[in-house]
């Protein structure tokens, strides 16, 4: 079971939902396809961008970007400055945008059931860890950043 405990694990459960809703149960509802199209693909590519200038910084400050792994380097440079969580939060952009683009509408509310999960699975025990780890730097830091946006 260790590989449940991986966010792409999660995230990609999270994305077969929606896509068999879609699929399988449209129900006769529709966001629309022009904006639905443009607004999920735009959700789409900011997730994706958001999860590569995190995976960049941590690459600049040779640390894992695995979660609970002990990290090397307390990140808080680039995206780190304006989300404490940018990876998590491009996943978040991603299932919201294909759900978009898949016209999956009952599938909406697995974008804060997705984020409940990852902050319980995922982020608080980070957060601890770092809190234990990097104290006066992470009270810091905690202050200026928030978690999400």
């Amino acid at each position: 079971m260790k590989q449940i405990e991986l966010p792409p694990v999660w995230l990609a459960a999270f994305l077969a939902i929606a896509w068999a809703q879609s699929t399988y149960y449209p129900m006769g509802l529709s966001f629309g396809p022009v904006w639905a199209d443009l607004l999920g693909g735009i959700l789409v590519g900011a997730g994706l961008l958001l999860m590569l200038l995190a995976v960049v910084e941590f690459y600049k400050r040779k640390t894992t970007i695995i979660p609970r792994r002990e990290s090397s380097a307390f990140v808080q440079s680039g995206i780190y400055r304006r989300t404490r969580n940018p990876i998590y939060l491009g996943d978040a952009l991603v299932l919201a945008g294909l759900i978009l683009r898949w016209d999956a509408v009952l599938s909406l509310p697995l974008i804060p059931i997705f984020i409940w999960v990852i902050e319980k699975r995922f982020i608080q025990g980070e957060e601890k860890h770092l809190r234990r780890t990097y104290r006066v730097q992470w009270a810091t830091y905690e202050r200026k950043v928030r978690r999400w946006l």
